[in-house]
């Protein structure tokens, strides 16, 4: 077995090229620190007599300096003997049949899986065959890209036969062996790509781009659960706006509607970017909130659609927040989103382009029509497309700050914006003797009304007033049935 030895790393200039906060070196090869619970699996394999590594990207972010989060072993032990070894914990057989096994370990969970071999893909997703390999060799060159072909022990060091070491320190993304091959075998590969450049800022090298352009359209035969799995991760990313500029034309197989915003410009004074651009920017400077960066991404996709100019040769989108949700609609359900998060892309899509006034009404009225999340997320919204805007008018992003401070006001002084929070129940008013939508109504009324200080948050003040109404209450619903 090759590993990488030190002697190849005594350019000190490479070494502090990763700046690496958890790299020791160590007995001639290079020392990552992982967490001991997961050091203590690889071990226990070891002392078991079995080949143990850290694989993929655990030892890809280990060399990168990042926080580490999930580790994955790799192992010549096959399923049972990996469940031998690790009797007395407790361990998740979900993916033993493709070798893997979870393994608890203090709490940590581990995924240990046997050196693979697989053989052709035949749905550009899933290998019609997969066997267990004694080799190590074997199970790297499998994988998709170099960064994640690196395998690690204290023993051997850095296990490198593709040049991850060098694509990281060049910050590249390039496939393991033929790009080609690796993208017909599994066409989700593709958005990885995107993801790792994305998330890690690098870049994709020449040949692996080309690979993932001669192929997109295999993305086509992917589940939808899988791409917005990936979508999701890739537009956390810090490298997102270039992804989305750059790659727009792969991008549009999963989300055809992406295509026509490109160079779609909007001769329109407050913007100084096409569609696709302004868009790449708002989703880029949003904080790395998924839900939030998945409805600015589809913001303005209905723009197109519902463009026109008018005599002054002015473009305008009227409507345009109604098309987007239409089409992110159409979009999410077709990646199978459920249905709770899917309706709260929906909702912050709807209402992009709501009114937000620096008062404590206006600002009651949002909180209680939205709740504190989703006003918050909306104000997030707003500062983050005004950011894609022209700078002129950026000095109209202090109003959000000013927003910002006057919920913060209103939710400290416990003020009154919901109903539940009313000095009168439903009990109450149905005493004065209204009955079904009658005392939602007489709610509804206290709660405007409080909202808009004109009637103070007072059980005996509240009660005077639906006594005072209480015919215009009964007239409005009868009248609301007919």
């Amino acid at each position: 077995m090759q590993t990488t030895q030190l002697a190849i790393y005594f350019d000190m200039s490479h070494y502090k090229f990763f700046d690496f906060n958890l790299i020791l070196y160590y007995k001639g090869g290079i020392m990552i620190e992982f967490d001991e619970r997961a050091n203590k699996a690889v071990n226990m394999l070891q002392q078991s007599g079995f080949e143990a590594f850290f694989v993929g990207g655990c030892v890809r972010d280990g060399l990168m300096s990042k926080e580490l989060h999930d580790f994955d072993i790799t192992t010549n032990a096959l399923p049972k003997q990996i469940c031998d070894v690790f009797k007395g914990f407790e361990t998740i057989e979900v993916g033993i049949e493709f070798g893997t096994v979870v393994v608890i370990v203090d709490g940590l969970s581990i995924e240990i899986t046997t050196y693979r071999k697989e053989s052709e893909y035949l749905d550009n997703r899933h290998p019609s065959m997969l066997t267990f390999s004694t080799s190590l060799d074997a199970d790297l060159s499998r994988r998709d890209f170099t960064i994640n072909a690196l395998a690690y022990n204290k023993q051997c060091g850095i296990v490198d036969h593709f040049g991850g070491l060098d694509d990281i320190k060049n910050k590249k993304i390039k496939c393991v062996g033929n790009p080609d091959e690796r993208f017909k075998e599994d066409a989700l590969r593709i958005l990885r790509a995107l993801r790792f450049a994305s998330v890690l800022g690098f870049e994709i090298d020449d040949e692996t781009k080309n690979a993932m352009q001669k192929n997109k359209a295999l993305l086509k035969n992917i589940s939808g659960e899988r791409i917005f799995e990936e979508l999701c991760k890739m537009i956390v990313g810090k490298n997102i706006k270039d992804v989305l500029i750059n790659y727009v034309d792969v991008l549009a197989v999963v989300i055809p509607e992406l295509l026509p915003m490109k160079n779609f410009d909007q001769k329109n004074i407050w913007h100084i970017y096409d569609v696709l651009t302004h868009t790449a920017v708002a989703v880029s400077s949003a904080k790395e909130d998924c839900i939030i960066r998945i409805a600015l991404l589809f913001h303005d996709i209905g723009k197109p659609k519902s463009f026109f100019t008018d005599e002054k040769g002015v473009g305008h989108f009227y409507g345009h927040p109604k098309i987007s949700k239409q089409i992110a609609e159409k979009n999410l359900t077709k990646l199978k989103v459920s249905n709770k998060i899917k309706n709260h892309i929906l909702l912050l899509v709807e209402n992009h382009d709501i009114t937000m006034n620096v008062d404590e009404i206006s600002i009651k009225k949002l909180l209680s029509k939205f709740g504190e999340q989703v006003f918050d997320e909306l104000v997030e919204i707003h500062r983050c497309d005004l950011l894609a805007q022209n700078p002129k008018f950026h000095y109209l992003l202090k109003n959000y700050d000013q927003i910002e401070k006057l919920k913060r006001l209103i939710i400290a002084e416990n003020q009154c914006y919901l109903s539940k929070d009313l000095k009168i129940s439903g009990t109450d008013i149905k005493k004065l003797g209204l009955n079904g939508k009658e005392v939602g109504k007489a709610l509804e009324l206290c709660l405007r009304n409080v909202i808009e200080n004109k009637l103070k948050n007072e059980k005996e003040d509240l009660i005077l007033y639906v006594k005072n109404n209480i015919k215009n209450i009964q007239n409005f619903c009868r009248e609301k049935d007919e």
